[in-house]
């Protein structure tokens, strides 16, 4: 666009150092036209290279000044304007532009080749690229470069991006990295895996130790349940019956140092004549035993085993001087489960209870007067010791009492409600004996058939039929003056309200005992004096 400014040729701005010039070859400032050149310096053709020049840098070039109008020697057309002068803005109307030269470093400071006159990647700059294109009488030394602070702003060189590097390198360091990365990334799983399965077996990296009491416990009192279960455990043995049909398991506790173990006869029942009797002791040691005698009217029977030393028989005590409420403890193999320890205390006495009568014929039935306890007592205690504080044998548990008495004959097995029953050890240390001496036992009788389908209030005694009585012929009974249809009410001033109590009441003494018996005859009560006899048992 034409704005009405002169058309010569502009004056440069720049023009690049010669050799031999001076680090700021500035023109004097009274002398306002361009100083004359060398004859080399104007032969070489620089003005005409095609430099960069700033657009708004030059101004247009003033006429030559006429005499009367020239200005004298070492005086200024004009006041120094501080802010139209280069760099700031032309050089103001009156006066021609002065030549500005390139500056070069100052005191001979080479500049680095890669940096200087490129584009900071190594790549010569337009303004430099025509430079080197043009012929110069005297070519620039090497190591000074131009320096342009108007020109376009150059990156330093270690942020200006390189040359791009070929697409098989760029890919192979591509596909390096993502192989890297995801092995990184396994090795890392790997030890997060194995820290975390580590820290869930121990519950964390250090381990926790946590508080408890260091007392030793000592021992304890002899007459609580831990002195009494210590004290008496060495006597006990659980016993594992086999048969030909059936098989077993009950309890049982050592009389003697001769190997001879009481127990209930319905634990040994099921060996027979044949089976086999294993005796385990609460150490674990085992040993085989045979029969020595047993009685089904009492269910007490005596095995012994052979050939083991070091046993502990258990001590006896008195069943005649137990009263209610005494703390007593049950011991046994309750499911098979041996050395088993619980407790409670003494709730009845003189409980008259049956057992037995699987057979049916009554060969098999049992009559003792119990002692009632509610220490807990199941299937596999038969035969073990009720002890007292002292440790010693007060009775055998034998028997319980079931909430569901059907569930036996359903193939099922009853639990304890608390209502479990001791054959007294008064009774059974007179059994015992005989069984270890005879074999046998003999049985207290008083010699009459009872009528057990009676319903009233004692035990009456049955009725004669043609040819035969209800009384033995010269037995106990029949000596006393008893007769048939008579009741008997009372034994040794106790009461007797069925015939199966009165049976209980009668094996509980021994034979020869006497006994006060109180007879209903006729509306009329009778006292009579009877002496009990014997029979063999089972």
């Amino acid at each position: 666009m034409d704005d009405g400014k002169p058309t010569e040729p502009r004056a440069k701005w720049w023009s690049r150092p010669t050799p031999g010039s001076t680090a700021h070859p500035e023109p004097p400032v009274e002398d306002a036209v361009p100083a004359p050149r060398a004859p080399a310096e104007a032969e070489a053709p620089v003005a005409e290279a095609p430099v960069a020049e700033a657009p708004e840098a030059a101004a247009p070039a003033e006429p030559p000044a006429s005499p009367d109008t020239a200005p004298r020697a070492g005086q200024p057309l004009h006041e120094p304007d501080p802010y139209g002068t280069p760099p700031y803005g032309g050089p103001g109307p009156w006066a021609p532009a002065p030549p500005v030269q390139r500056p070069t470093p100052a005191h001979g400071t080479p500049v680095p080749p890669p940096y200087a006159g490129t584009n900071g990647a190594g790549i010569p700059s337009a303004e430099e690229a025509a430079f080197q294109q043009q012929p110069a009488a005297h070519p620039p030394a090497p190591q000074w470069q131009s320096y342009d602070p108007w020109g376009a702003p150059r990156q330093p060189l270690v942020t200006q991006p390189g040359p791009p590097l070929p697409d098989g390198r760029r890919k192979n360091r591509r596909g390096a990295l993502l192989i890297g990365a995801l092995l990184l990334a396994l090795v890392a799983g790997g030890i997060g895996g194995g820290i975390g399965a580590y820290i869930e077996r121990n519950g964390g990296l250090t381990s926790i130790e946590l508080p408890q009491d260091e007392r030793d416990g000592g021992g304890r009192a002899p007459d609580s349940v831990a002195g009494i279960a210590a004290s008496a455990l060495p006597s006990v043995v659980t016993l594992h019956v086999s048969g030909a049909t059936e098989s077993g398991t009950g309890t049982g506790f050592v009389l003697d140092d001769r190997g001879h173990i009481l127990t209930n006869n319905h634990v040994v029942a099921p060996a027979g004549s044949a089976g086999e009797i294993t005796v385990t002791f609460s150490g674990g040691e085992t040993a085989t035993a045979e029969v020595v005698g047993k009685d089904s009217g009492y269910d007490l029977a005596v095995v012994k085993v052979s050939g083991v030393s070091g046993l502990k028989p258990l001590p006896l005590g008195n069943s005649d001087n137990v009263q209610v409420g005494d703390p007593v403890v049950a011991i046994g193999a309750p499911f098979d489960l041996s050395n088993t320890v619980t407790s409670g205390i003494i709730s009845a006495k003189d409980r008259p209870i049956t057992a037995g009568g699987e057979k049916g014929d009554g060969s098999d039935v049992s009559y003792v007067n119990a002692l009632q306890t509610d220490a807990p007592i199941n299937p596999g205690n038969s035969g073990g010791p009720l002890v007292d504080t002292d440790a010693h044998v007060i009775g055998i548990n034998s028997a319980i009492r079931a909430a569901d008495s059907g569930s036996a004959g359903e193939g099922g097995q009853a639990g304890s409600i608390g209502l479990g029953f001791a054959i007294p050890i008064n009774q059974g240390k007179l059994v015992a004996e005989q069984l270890i001496n005879t074999g046998k036992a003999t049985h207290p009788v008083i010699g009459v058939t009872l009528d057990m389908k009676y319903n009233g209030d004692g035990a009456k005694v049955g009725g004669s039929t043609q040819g035969s009585s209800p009384v033995t012929a010269g037995g106990p009974a029949d000596k006393a003056g008893i007769e048939a249809d008579d009741v008997i009410t009372e034994v040794d001033g106790k009461r007797v309200h069925s015939g199966e109590e009165l049976i209980v009441k009668i094996r509980s003494h021994r034979p020869g005992d006497r006994l006060e018996l109180t007879v209903s005859r006729g509306g009329k009560d009778l006292s009579i004096t009877l002496t009990l006899g014997s029979a063999t048992g089972t």
